[in-house]
């Protein structure tokens, strides 16, 4: 076991500096006005629309009156109430009608946007302000109108005001449309409240470009009716076939609720189809929001992936964040930026974020800050993991209950090539950490590792690994709660492939493969932050946690999604060009080792694999003789001691398992099978 201090000769080499990641890219702030001015000319403008609105009503409530007084003299109909005062009537009619209309904030509305809710609320105040005049007419023992004369005047004023703002209404859509032949026809995909949303956005928003042609929906009774005046063409399967029908080109993906999975499905057909597709976020995404012109964005390879939507228990979460001070290291990269975004919505008492990349770090820091301003206690701390004094000052001075260790270098090639690099940040880095998380009473650890760890071929993979075995020899002796959480490759992070397909595409290709035949196991950033917030809830100490990858994809067929997704063809537009596989690199991953085991947990896109029993003492003298070979730059001899620490270590080239095994040839069958049913699916569609 790891138990006791590691000999002071054990940390005294430990000053290298660690490689920097590559900062991402964040939408910069909205800018702010340089002066009130525009603010100012807006808000009187529409003190200016209240006023004339308020003085239109005014002049119907009296044309209304004087109408039925000269009905009610000339024909001389009936009594109209006492024939004395009747001005102290009508000036008291006005005034409780008049004060009903400010009450129910009807002058505050905005009327080009105006539903049903606005017009009852209209509608309510009149029916409140006359009621309260009778009761007030008679408490007083003024007399009243009569209810014939009182009638009449509501109705006529009540239908002049609803006038007014539909002609106000028109005017201003037919304002907006009159120059509707540069907007572009588009189809909305989804009859429902969101396309309805989406479509009266489309009309009353400046800023859009488009304007609706069409809807199409699986609900079949809704075919051949009318949604806002736009017809409902047909089901999502004839989607293609009526579009190309009626020249239309472009298409707006509206129902957020639909799987994912479905949702993909459609997407490709489409985007296989040639149709420049936008979408809406999904379901999640749209809690509390209305559908609108500026969530619009692209379809993204994301959308084509098929996974469902990971569904999370945030109770616990909370429980495991709130008022507590957590401490995120690597938390300007990827996953860590991620995590601290996901990490502030559990109000923690304080938020520490520790990376060697001040550049990142600032711009997550920036992030949070407009986001929760005073509202989140946030620390930025720049400094390498590899520096154990600077590590320990920072436990004593922050105090972290939970930690989230997401720094280390993750590049397999460029690993493959500065193993010592590997060795010095990954693995001497973490154990620097777990011995100060434990020094400093921490209550909850977790390590993030990735499935290159399983059965590893290549340096950074097995140093991943060895970060496993530390946390879960720590896990035996400590009071802290060590444990670590595994997954797949993550789309659009830092290195992975997603961007440097997009900057190949945009210089006209080609888009490099390295194989035909690789697969990998992918998720997006914010599902993996999630998972690993999600996982750290079940952590009890030493567990590995295994996220549900879903089904394995073939990178030649991401590449060529990408392709098409810019509106390109792969092979005549983009040449696919397969260089080889890299140092290190082999066909699949695998997410498990099979001496593991799997166990459950409430969540069933999380596993648990069982601790593999290993000696920690030997272990731990192992780690000292690997520590030595690293400070001294010895390329050969890191490779050879971590074979013999990482059992399931075998570089690449040696045994042919990046081409073959029968875990391999499964994943591929796999992966076959679900092509065969796409290419399948979009046939029929």
């Amino acid at each position: 076991m790891l138990a006791g201090e590691c000999p002071a000769a054990f940390y005294e080499k430990w000053t290298a500096p660690a490689l920097c990641s590559f900062p991402i890219e964040k939408n910069n702030p909205p800018p702010r006005l340089a002066d009130g001015s525009r603010r100012a000319d807006r808000t009187a403008m529409n003190r200016f629309r209240k006023e004339v609105l308020f003085f239109c009503d005014a002049v119907i409530f009296a044309a209304a009156v004087a109408f039925f007084l000269l009905v009610y003299t000339v024909f001389d109909y009936a009594e109209v109430g006492p024939q004395s005062g009747l001005l102290r009537h009508v000036v008291l009619l006005y005034a409780c009608t008049v004060f009903f209309q400010l009450l129910f904030k009807t002058y505050d509305s905005l009327w080009r946007y105006a539903e049903s809710q606005e017009y009852l609320s209209l509608l309510a105040a009149a029916l409140c302000g006359f009621a309260a005049y009778e009761v007030i007419a008679r408490v007083s023992s003024m007399g009243a109108m009569s209810f014939v004369l009182l009638l009449g005047i509501a109705c006529a004023w009540v239908l002049g005001m609803l006038t007014v703002r539909f002609l106000y209404r028109g005017y201003r859509t037919r304002i907006l449309r009159r120059d509707r032949s540069s907007l572009v026809p588009v189809a909305i995909l989804g009859a429902g409240e969101a396309g309805a949303q989406l479509v009266s956005e489309l009309r009353q928003n400046p800023a859009s470009r488009y304007r609706a042609e069409g809807f199409f929906d699986d609900d079949r009774s809704k075919r051949g009716k009318m949604l806002h005046g736009v017809p409902v063409r047909g089901t999502l399967d004839e989607a293609v076939e009526k579009m190309s029908v009626v020249g239309l080109t472009n298409a707006i993906f509206a129902i957020p609720s639909m799987p994912d999975g479905e949702r993909s499905a459609v997407l490709r057909g489409l985007s296989e189809s040639g149709i420049h597709v936008m979408t809406l976020p999904g379901t999640l995404e749209l809690i509390g929001k209305t559908a609108s012109v500026s969530q619009l964005r692209e379809v993204q390879i994301e959308d084509l992936l098929g996974r469902d939507e990971v569904m999370l228990d945030p109770a616990p979460i909370k429980a495991m964040l709130r008022g507590r001070t957590v401490l995120v290291t690597g938390g300007g990269g990827s996953i860590g930026s991620e995590l601290c975004r996901q990490i502030a919505k559990y109000s923690p008492q304080k938020l520490v974020i520790f990376d060697i990349y001040e550049n990142n770090a600032y711009d997550i820091q920036q992030e949070l800050k407009f986001q929760y301003g005073a509202d989140l206690d946030l620390a930025v701390e720049i400094g390498s993991i590899r520096d154990r004094e600077r590590l320990m000052r920072l436990m004593e001075r922050y105090r972290p209950e939970v930690v989230f260790h997401a720094a280390a270098h993750k590049h397999v090639p460029l690993m493959e090539s500065c193993p010592q690099e590997a060795i010095r940040n990954n693995v001497f880095g973490t154990l620097n950490l777990v011995r100060a998380a434990d020094a400093y009473g921490v209550q909850k650890f977790i390590q993030i590792s990735t499935d290159k760890a399983v059965n590893p071929t290549n340096i950074m993979g097995a140093s991943k690994r060895l970060c496993e075995m530390i946390v879960q020899s720590m896990a035996q002796c400590s009071n802290t709660t060590f444990a670590a959480v595994r997954f797949g490759n993550v789309l659009g992070s830092n290195g992975s492939v997603i961007p440097l397909f997009k900057r190949q595409i945009a210089a006209g290709g080609p888009v490099t493969v390295t194989d035909a035949r690789i697969i990998r196991y992918f998720m997006t950033i914010p599902e993996a932050a999630s998972l690993v917030l999600q996982a750290g809830t079940y952590a009890k100490g030493g567990e590995i946690f295994v996220h549900d990858m879903g089904s394995p994809v073939k990178i030649d067929t991401l590449a060529r999604n990408l392709i098409k997704l810019s509106g390109l063809r792969p092979d005549i537009d983009i040449k696919i060009e397969y260089t080889g596989l890299r140092p290190g690199e082999k066909l699949y991953e695998e997410k498990l080792m099979s001496e593991e085991g799997m166990r459950t947990t409430p969540n069933k896109l999380i596993h648990i694999g069982s601790p593999i029993p290993f000696d920690a003492d030997t272990f731990l003298g192992q780690l000292q003789m690997l520590m030595e070979a690293a400070y001294a730059g010895k390329e050969n001899e890191i490779r050879t001691l971590v074979e013999g620490v990482v059992t399931t270590y075998h570089p690449a080239g040696k045994h042919g398992s990046e081409y073959k095994g029968e875990t391999f040839e499964e994943q591929m069958e796999l992966v076959e099978s679900k092509e065969h049913e796409k290419e399948k699916s979009l046939a029929a569609v």
